[in-house]
């Protein structure tokens, strides 16, 4: 089962980069991530692992598998039955403009069953995050924060 999204941003692919691997500030901008920790040092780098804990999920464990520095990058999360993989992907647009793309692949027996009964949940979260990356790529990440956390609250009622 895989899902995607995408979202163009007014700024310069090195600096949404900067901004999108920067992992452990995520939850600065986006309110689908409460805690980010890395486990083998910072920086996303093949192997490093990090303990992710979001809204309504299990604290779980991610280990980037594929890096191609300032173009994409993948961390998968295993448990029995299920491998789920999410890909990021910064494309130069323009000098100030730059495409991102975000999928989450889920696989297995448990992972196609798990993958359909959240998929409400990962496009939600993929919005926000979106949202959240292209509002501090675009300097404006207060605005964005507050209006995440109003859309997750309100989405929560």
């Amino acid at each position: 089962m895989m899902t995607g999204s995408s979202i163009e941003i007014d700024a310069s692919a090195p600096s949404v980069w900067d901004v999108f691997v920067a992992v452990e500030r995520w939850p600065e901008w986006t309110a689908s991530v409460q805690r980010i920790v890395p486990l083998d040092g910072a920086g996303i780098e093949v192997g490093h692992r990090f303990e992710i804990k979001q809204p309504h999920l299990p604290k779980l464990t991610w280990e980037v598998t594929e890096v191609d520095p300032g173009v994409s990058w993948t961390w998968c999360q295993r448990s029995p039955g299920a491998t789920t993989c999410a890909s990021h992907e910064v494309v130069a647009l323009g000098p100030e403009r730059t495409l991102v793309r975000q999928r989450i692949h889920q696989r297995g027996p448990v992972g196609v069953v798990i993958g359909v009964l959240m998929r409400r949940l990962t496009k939600r979260y993929l919005a926000l995050e979106a949202r959240g990356l292209k509002a501090r790529s675009e300097g404006s990440v207060v605005s964005s924060v507050q209006e995440s956390k109003s859309t997750s609250e309100a989405m929560n009622r």
